[in-house]
Parts: C-alpha cells; structure tokens; sequence
C-alpha cells in the first residue's frame, strides 16, 4: 500500500461518517451556491421585458448547455440588454426550492426533481419548457468483486441521492432483476448507499463502495481510480436515449416574461448546435467553466470519455419521462402522480421552427 492511501482512506471515512449531516444540508433551500455571476452586456443593448433572467444549473457535464451557453455568451447575445445571473447548486431539490421560492426563474435539472416539484405542487409552480441532454449514466464497479451483472447482488453501490435520477434508475434495475431493496433505506439484496458524487471516489478508493450508478464525471474519474464500466444506462433505453437534463421555468416568471423564456431557449437550442459541431472546442469550453466554479479542472482521462457519453438535444424526450415516474412509482418512492401539463413546448417549438429544425413532441403531457 502506498504512503497516499491511509491518508486517502481516513478522508474517505470521514466523509462518509460526515454524510447524514451533509445529506441533511442538501436539503430544500440548500447547497445552493450563488455565483452572482451577472454577464456584462453592452450599454445600448435593448433589454426584453425583464431587466435580469436568473439561471440555475449544475457544474455537471450532463448540464453543459448551460455552461457552455454562459461561457461562450450565446445565451446573452440572444437576451440583449437583459442581464443573465447565475446560480450552481449540487442537489435537485435545492434546485427546485429556489425556483418555488423566486431565487431563480429558469433552470437545468433531472427528471426526478423536476417530477417531484410538479406533483409536490399539485402541477402549479414549474413547467418543463426544453431538453438539453440524454445519457451520461453508468454503473461502474470494483472488477476484482464485480465481474458480471449477476455479481452485483450482495454489493454495496452507490447512487447520488435517495430518489434523485440515478437512484430511482438503480432501484428499477434491481427490480427488474427480482432482488428486492427498502427503497426508502436502501437495505437488501444489495446495498444501495446514498453518497454525494463529491465523495463517490475516496469511497470507492477505501473500498467502503463496491461500485456507483452515476452520472458523469463521477462515473470516469471512479474509471481512473480502478473500477470498470460494467453497464451504460443509455443500453437499457430504445434508441439508446433518455432524458438527463430538462430545462424548467416557473409558470409565473413564464407567464409575465415569456420573451425572456424565448430568448433563453434561443440560446439553448443555438448552443447545443453549437457544441454538436464543435465537439472538442464545447468540451474545452465545459471544462474551462466547471474550472471557473470549482476552481479545478478535469483531467484529460475524466473529461475525454464523460464527453463522448452524454448527447446534447433539444429534445426533453417526454416520453422517457413518463417511464422514469413509472419507475419512481414501481420503487415506492412516489405516488403515480398526474405529469399532465408538465410541459409546455410552445416557445421551444417556435424556436425550432425558425431555426428549420424538427419540433418535438410532449408525449400527451402538455399543458392546455
């Protein structure tokens, strides 16, 4: 054992003894971090109906849209005089609560969030208006306890957050495997650990994880501590594609400024053609903003193969949606909850039209 490692392993075990009071932190309202970001615009730009349009986002890969469109200034060419704030959160449902509570008025997030905010609030305070990404999903596990699919029974695996996108995903793999797991603790046939992706790698390292269903990067820098890939979420989907990001407005904000809205998605859809026809410039560009957030940046090892998994579309996939509620419900963490009117693709489809492209479809969820 190297000199590194006894260090490696008490940092890991003091994270994951520290982990209920951070999973308490995390909760609605926290573990927001409020750049106060605000993009410079030019003194004579007209502004929209809106003197400032607040974003909130992940410094996650799967959330790329977002930093790239703030990076490279797509989204403040199309808003004008309209300033852009910004604001990065790490959790779902901290993400939610500033957007319920007017701290943001349009973010990037995951279905099951953005699921739980509309059935929590009886479908009154969000609407999803847009995709922005599919994929970026993998079960990576230790290859020398780990070798086929089979071999997971009876592990210790961790997922992000008890209900977020990637827990409800594992539970439903389980279930489909006939295992049987407490949703709500995580005990049975195997042993689904709730751990921060922050803390993921010195978990695995220590050996106090067998594995983790997680999105990128998470998934590749556990890659570049040993684990293997054992399975891509995307080859459980048709088409190989399901929703990982969707863009959500609060229906107040959508309703009094839908201009703004218009212009955001705008944005959205000219930087997601942007980062499909410069694949290696958007990556740098992603990398250089999570650098700005967290003050480093990825290795070429992490960020090369996390790139190459996650598909940027306009597209929300509704459908796929509606099959991940089905799993949250078949998991027993949600009631079946009534998704319609979850959507409105009004503007996202206008923008598409305009720019020649195919307009998407809401699955029968949208709003009337």
């Amino acid at each position: 054992m190297s000199a590194a490692r006894p260090l490696t392993t008490l940092r890991a075990l003091a994270a994951l003894a520290a982990l209920p009071l951070l999973l308490t932190a995390c909760g609605y309202g926290s573990d927001a971090a409020e750049d106060d970001k605000r993009t410079e615009v030019a003194a004579d730009a007209e502004k929209l109906s809106a003197e400032e349009v607040r974003i909130g986002y992940f410094p996650n890969l799967t959330h790329a849209t977002a930093l790239v469109g703030v990076q490279e200034g797509l989204f403040q060419k199309e808003l004008g005089g309209t300033r852009i704030k910004t604001s990065t959160f790490n959790a779902g449902p901290s993400e939610i609560e500033a957007l319920n509570a007017g701290s943001i008025d349009i973010g990037w997030i995951g279905p099951s969030p953005a699921i739980n905010g509309y059935a929590k609030s009886n479908g009154r305070n969000l609407r999803i208006i847009g995709g922005s990404a599919s994929g970026g999903v993998k079960l990576v596990v230790n290859p020398d306890k780990i070798k086929t699919l089979d071999d997971v029974k009876g592990k210790r695996i961790a997922t992000p957050q008890h209900g977020n996108t990637q827990d409800v995903a594992f539970l439903n793999w389980i279930a489909d495997r006939g295992w049987k797991v407490d949703a709500q603790s995580g005990a049975g046939d195997v042993s689904v650990v709730r751990t921060d992706n922050k803390v993921t790698p010195d978990a695995y390292a220590s050996g106090s994880i067998d594995g983790a269903w997680v999105p990128e990067p998470t998934a590749s820098k556990l890659v570049t501590e040993g684990a293997k890939v054992l399975l891509d979420e995307a080859d459980l989907w048709p088409d190989k594609k399901f929703v990982i990001t969707n863009i959500i407005v609060s229906q107040s904000f959508l309703k009094e400024h839908p201009d703004v809205v218009e212009a955001v998605l705008r944005g959205s859809v000219k930087t997601n053609e942007w980062i499909n026809a410069n694949p290696e410039k958007a990556k740098a560009s992603a990398n250089a903003a999570l650098e700005e957030l967290s003050g480093k940046a990825l290795p070429a090892d992490v960020i090369d193969p996390a790139w190459k998994s996650v598909t940027f579309l306009d597209d929300p996939l509704a459908a796929t949606l509606d099959t991940e509620a089905e799993h949250a419900v078949k998991a027993g963490l949600l009631e079946r909850p009534d998704l319609t009117g979850i959507y409105d693709l009004t503007l996202l489809n206008k923008v598409l039209k305009a720019e020649g492209k195919e307009e998407v479809d809401d699955a029968g969820l949208g709003a009337e």
